[in-house]
């Protein structure tokens, strides 16, 4: 399988999905490049003449068979994957969307190792940024009332 999103002559516009029920964030592990292995925000590239909204349910059910009502936009940042001579290997601008679940079952899918429910104590010892930490901490903030 080739990689056609990397050495991008321009950066992908891509969606993540904070989705959170009670004191639980969904996480899933990533099964390709980039981050291939690593727990990450359930997420992925906009398809031309997709909205952000239907971009961001596409990718939640595609990685975990979850239906999510999106809800506000958390953040909005550059996730760039630098190659071992400084090129940009892999280059996104990401928006992060607080969700809510309100259909399906949890299965991991598509490029997703593994998908689950991740409480907040767990979360140091995933190996997430602290930039993820912090838009995840927002969405328990944003949703706390109605997850």
């Amino acid at each position: 399988m080739t990689d056609d999103r990397a050495y991008p002559s321009r950066p992908f516009v891509g969606v993540r999905a904070v989705v959170i029920d009670q004191e639980l964030v969904l996480l899933v592990k990533r099964g390709r490049p980039p981050l291939a292995g690593h727990w990450s925000l359930p997420g992925g590239a906009v398809e031309t003449g997709e909205t952000l909204v239907a971009a961001v349910q596409r990718e939640v059910y595609e990685e975990t068979g979850l239906v999510v009502d999106v809800g506000p936009r958390l953040a909005v940042l550059d996730r760039i994957h630098l190659d071992a001579n400084g090129r940009a290997e892999y280059h996104y601008v990401l928006i992060d969307f607080a969700c809510q679940v309100v259909g399906g079952a949890l299965q991991p899918h598509s490029d997703a190792a593994d998908a689950r429910w991740v409480s907040r104590p767990e979360l140091p010892g995933l190996s997430l940024s602290g930039e993820m930490l912090g838009v995840i901490d927002e969405a328990f903030m944003c949703l706390g009332d109605r997850a």
